[in-house]
Parts: structure tokens; sequence; C-alpha cells
């Protein structure tokens, strides 16, 4: 980096103070504090493949696999020293400090040296160009499906990291978003713990001990429609699948297998815990071969996909480009991120928004994600007490950034028993749920050999397991080829996953998103009155929407869903029609009001919102004192734009579901209504005027 480069002047007006610029991590519209790591830090080589120079005396080196990251240990006092040394050797092409999340203190974030920039639609590219100039970065490639949003690369010349960048150019009125490329572990969301039961339950059961009567999905029944058919491809993407084992054997049951951590194409298990995928394939799809287990879709094809293991922007893009180029029907993914508040940035959600839109030739892949294993909201608060050694306390915010994208299914799990498993994660955006296993909350984070779970439940809670296939041999999570306790939200996305198959053999003109409905629309209403053991609230009911905080819109019903789906095989309905209106109203903002203005725009016609924009223009003496929301007509508060905006006096912006992630709250909902944006000036000394403001609803 050159140590004479001055930041420019314009950094000023972000909303990130000073001392908090090299603490703050800018991602899906919201600012997440962090703390830097004492012991490590990364470098990037310069010559792929060698290894980290002895010169800078550390203590361990490692990979990050498919990002050219070392992570470099070293003992506390000579961080600073070493990373000195580090960045005056030639071999050295970036070196940055590691940080961990502030909330999750063993959460390592990797700082890579590119950066996400998205500009306003109409911001020309000779003013881009002079915007990113004083910076000193190059341009890599534009965000496919998000206009004038690129990826930028630090060079020799760039004074700071890219995190530091970001905080400086949030603020800008020009800018949208501005995100570093992190990188953070993935985390999976189960590893059985308990013996083998001989029979898959979950499928279809008449009761028996600890079954309660139609816990299962009513597979059989249809399985009298469609056993699932090999043009319908089930991706998983795991840890690696065991390609060896019967239940994946078959004419056209393995589909283009990609490795994405070893970048070959043989996704295979080498670790010891490498038993994950294998498990969750089982339940998708294991085949019909008369010995084994059967998959809740025995004749669909598989799409093995080993991961890298961590989440950055690439390795995302990776794997949502692999599903769309080689034609991936379903992609089910049983893992998160590795800590409890994780936004996704620009890039990720941009990649599922594709994969769900673009893949299967236009019609979307139907992505379904594990809500999680912490008996927590999928998106939302809650007070922390109890933990092991305090490392939650007092209010915490949980996000769970893949399980609550709008494009995606977001499942939850039941038990044996038809009540709430006590681990699985719940909230507004769970879309259903499935059987799977009942325990204490399981591990939701693992890092520097910790594991911490969610405290209150010592002892095991009532449950059978789900059995499914395992690594062959006496590798796996048991010493033969199945295993029998498998579970967690885990298993329950998997099942989810192979009923989805079932779907689209059924009926393959079906789009993604009318995969999910069909599924909603079919599920089975299971009511839990008690109250949670952990947490003592009560929500296994379901509100004049039909939707359960618990179980979305209730357990998957493979019967009802491919009856459904071949039902409307020429009847299902299509999309609504987009809506836009705008308002122009001239309206002054009452300074320093706290009751502020309301602009009306009156939505008719029926029809739910698959997307949303809200376009504004205001001109302000001092935008920083504004806060702006949008009001949807099924009440609250959605704020789109706080108090960044500094001394600028133009706003002229649209705020998308994706560059705002706030708005997702909108999706779903009933387009018939009043919408209001409501504007609020904070500060006394200014003053303003709403000129318009344009609303347009998918």
């Amino acid at each position: 980096m050159n140590p004479e480069f001055e930041v420019p002047a314009s950094s000023e007006m972000a909303g990130v103070a000073e001392e908090n610029i090299g603490a703050i991590l800018q991602r899906g519209g919201g600012e997440l504090p962090l703390t830097k790591a004492r012991d490590r830090f990364t470098v990037k080589l310069r010559a792929p493949q060698t290894a980290v120079p002895e010169a800078i005396g550390a203590i361990a080196t490692r990979p990050i696999p498919q990002t050219e990251l070392f992570i470099v240990r070293v003992a506390s006092e000579r961080l600073e020293e070493a990373m000195a040394i580090a960045r005056r050797l030639d071999s050295i092409a970036f070196a940055s400090h590691v940080y961990r999340m502030a909330n999750s203190a063993d959460t390592y974030v990797y700082l890579t040296d590119e950066l996400t920039l998205q500009f306003t639609p109409d911001l020309a590219a000779d003013a881009i160009a002079a915007l990113v100039a004083p910076w000193q970065l190059q341009r890599q490639q534009a965000i496919e499906g998000i206009p004038n949003a690129f990826v930028y690369r630090l060079t020799t010349q760039t004074a700071e990291n890219p995190l530091k960048i970001a905080n400086r150019l949030s603020g800008q009125p020009e800018i949208l978003t501005a995100e570093a490329n992190i990188i953070v572990r993935r985390d999976r969301f189960y590893r059985p713990k308990d013996s083998l039961y001989p029979k898959q339950w979950y499928l279809y059961n008449q009761g028996g001990s600890q079954l309660a009567a139609n816990s299962h999905i009513e597979v059989e029944k249809a399985w009298d429609i469609t056993r699932g058919e090999r043009t319908v491809v089930v991706a998983i993407a795991d840890d690696s699948i065991d390609l060896n084992h019967p239940d994946f054997q078959g004419k056209g049951k393995i589909v283009s297998p990609r490795d994405l951590r070893d970048n070959d194409f043989l996704p295979l298990p080498e670790s010891d815990d490498d038993n994950h995928g294998t498990a969750c394939a089982g339940v998708a799809v294991a085949e019909e071969n008369g010995k084994g287990i059967v998959g809740v879709a025995p004749g669909c094809a598989l799409m093995p996909i080993r991961t890298t293991g961590y989440l950055d922007d690439s390795s995302i893009e990776d794997l949502c480009d692999w599903a769309i180029a080689k034609g991936a029907s379903v992609l089910s993914c049983s893992w998160g991120a590795a800590t409890i508040n994780f936004p996704l940035s620009l890039r990720q959600r941009a990649a599922l928004h594709r994969v769900t839109t673009q893949g299967r030739n236009g019609k979307g892949c139907v992505v379904l994600f594990a809500a999680g294993n912490s008996n927590r909201p999928v998106n939302g608060k809650i007070f922390e007490r109890e933990w092991p050694q305090n490392v939650l306390q007092g209010p915490t915010q949980w996000l769970c950034g893949f399980a609550a994208h709008p494009d995606v299914i977001a499942v939850a799990a039941s038990t044996s028993l038809s009540h709430k498993a006590a681990y699985s994660n719940w909230g507004a955006e769970i879309a259903l749920c499935a059987p799977s296993n009942n325990a204490p909350p399981g591990i939701w984070f693992e890092q520097t050999g910790y594991i911490y779970t969610a405290p209150a439940i010592a002892a095991n809670l009532p449950g059978q397991g789900i059995f499914t296939s395992d690594r062959v041999g006496n590798a796996g999570y048991d010493v033969s080829d199945f295993t029998g306790d498998f579970g967690g939200t885990s298993s329950a996305t998997p099942v989810v996953a192979g009923v989805a198959a079932l779907v689209l053999s059924a009926n393959p003109e079906l789009n993604a998103v009318q995969v999910k409905q069909i599924l909603q629309q079919s599920a089975d209403k299971i009511i839990d009155p008690n109250s949670d053991p952990q947490l003592g609230m009560r929500l296994g009911t379901y509100d004049q929407n039909g939707r359960s905080q618990w179980f979305g819109a209730g357990r998957v019903n493979a019967f009802k869903a491919v009856k459904l789906a071949r039902e409307q095989l020429q009847t299902l309905p299509s999309a609504s029609s987009p809506i836009s209106a705008v308002s122009r109203p001239s309206l002054a903002i009452p300074d320093g009001n706290e009751a502020g203005i309301l602009s009306r725009i009156a939505v008719s016609g029926a029809g739910t919102v698959g997307d949303i924009q809200v376009s504004v223009a205001i001109d302000h003496e001092f935008l920083g004192d504004l806060e702006i929301y949008l009001r949807p007509p099924s009440g609250g508060a959605i704020l789109l734009q706080g108090r960044t905006l500094g001394a600028n006096t133009l706003l002229r912006r649209t705020y998308t579901a994706l560059s705002t992630p706030a708005l997702q709250q909108a999706l779903g909902q009933a387009r018939a209504g009043n919408w209001d944006l409501w504007i609020v000036d904070c500060a006394i000394g200014d003053t303003g005027i709403l000129q318009s403001w344009e609303l347009q609803l998918g």
C-alpha cells in the first residue's frame, strides 16, 4: 500500500465516524461491529500454490480453499511486526488483519482484496470512474442482474483495506452499496449423536413408539403418481458426498458432480467428519434398489456439489452459477454462516436471485436452506442470558441471511410427535417444516475448538431420528453404511427438497415461485399447543394468513403437493401483472418534527408482492436529518433510508429488495391497499421538499 496516499475529502460525508472506520462491516444495508483478532492475519501470495515466506515468523499457516488467502498465526505481541514484514515482501500481494464479529467472538472474518460498489442507476460511466479513481481500484466485473454494480480489486496503490474504503464510500449519495467481500466459515446445522433406527418413519408410518399418527410426509401415496424423473436434478451442496454408496448408483443417477474446494469433479469425503452431505443426499434422492434406504424422490438424479467450507461472495456465485449452467432443478443447502448475525452481501443476494429466476432455462431453480438449530429467530432480536461463558448477553440480533432471502424456501423442523423440534429456528421467514429428530438445541456455532449450545435444556427430548445413508464402511456417523439419528433442520431441508423434486416430476412446467406456492398450499397445519421448553413462548398456531412462526405454512405433505401439481398442470394461473404508480406531491417536510409527512399511493387489484421497488426524489438543505420509511397496507414501517446522507442536498435513489433488505418484509404481502411514504426530519435547522416518489410492485 502507498503510505503517501491521502483519503479523499469526500469521505467526510460518509455515515461512519472516523474512529469506527476500520471496525464496521457494511453488510446487507446494515452495519456490523467488528474487533481485530490479535493472533492472526491473512496474506495473498503473488504466485499461487507457494508457501508463506518464513521471514514472517509464523507459528502456523493454512490456506482458505479456493480463495488465494493464507491464514498466518503469530504470537499476539508480534502481530503488527509480522504484518509489516509481510507487506514489505515482494511475494505478498495483500495482507490484512483478521476480524471477529463483536457478538460472536469466535467467528473470524477474513477480508479479501475485493470490493463491491453499486452506483445509482442513472450515474454515467465517466462519473463512476471519477468516483473510484482516488481509491486506485481495478474493476473486475459487472454483477449480473444488478444495474451499475461492479466488483473492484485493490491494487498496490490502494492505501486502505476494503473495509475502510466501503465505510468511507457508504454515505455518498451516488453509491447505493459499498461492501467488502468477506469470508466466514460455513457452519453445518447438525451432527447425529444417537443410535440407528431401522426404518424411515418420516416417509410413512402407522404409529408406534414415539410416533404420533400422521407425523410423516405421506410419500407412499405420492409415489403412486410419481417416484421422480431422471430429468429432475437435485443438487446437494455440502461438505462432500460418498459417491461409492450403493444408494447413489444407477444409470443416470449422478449428474455434473463438482468439488468447489479442490476445484475438480470428484466431491468425495476426505476428512473424518465429511459425513453431512452423504446423509442429506440419502434423505432426498437415495435410489430404490431393493436394499438400503429410499429417498423422498428416488427416481430423480443427484448433482453432488462439495462446497469450499467458507462463504465469501465468489463461493456463493460459483455454487449458484454451477447450478444454473448444469441444469439443477432443486438446490438443497443444509448450512449457514458460523455466526449469529450474517446479512448477505449484495453479490450473494444477487447470486441467489439469479439461480432462483434464471435456473432451469428461466423457470428458476428451487432453492432451499435450513432454518438453523439455535431455537432463535431467523431474523430478529432476543434477550440472551445464561449462555456458557456469557458468550451472549442481553438484547441480541440474530440473522440467518441465507434462510431469510426472499427467493429461497426456509425449512424448519418438526418431530415424530408432530411438535416443534426444540432446536429449530423460527420466525416469519419460515416457509415450511418437515420431520426431523428432537434433542436439546444443537450445535449452532463451532470455532477454534469451542462448541456453544443454547442454554436451559439439559436432557434429550422425545422423538425419533432420521434414518439415512452414511459413508460406506467404518467411516461416517456409524460403523455401518447407514445412520439412524441424523437430524436437525439439516435433515428437514432435503426432505422438502425431495418433495419439490417430486412436484417438478409431476409438473415440469412449474416455475420456482409456483413450486413454493404448491408446497405451502398443500402443507399440513400441524399445531403444537405446548410452550417452548427453553424460551417459554407459544408459537405453534397459525394467524389469519395461515402462517405459523414455528412451522411456516405447515409440514410438507408429499401426496397433497404432487396431486396439486398434477391438477394444475394446465390450470396454474400466471403471475400477477406488475403495478407502477407515481405520486408528485411537492410536500414540504416539517423541520425537526417527529410526526413527519405522509404521501399515499393507493393500490387496487389482487395478488401478492413478488418484487418491490421504491424510487424517491427529495430536495433538502441537509439530507442527513432525514429518516425515510415505507408503510405497507399490512402495517408497520420499513426503514428505507437512515440518517447517513450527511450534507448532501439532492436525493434521487431507488430502493429495491436486493439493495435494501428491509424491503423483503413486504414480499408475499397483499398488494392491494394504501402504501405510504413517511418522511421524518429528526433535527432542527434545515428544510426540504418531497418532490415525488414511485412504487413498483411485481
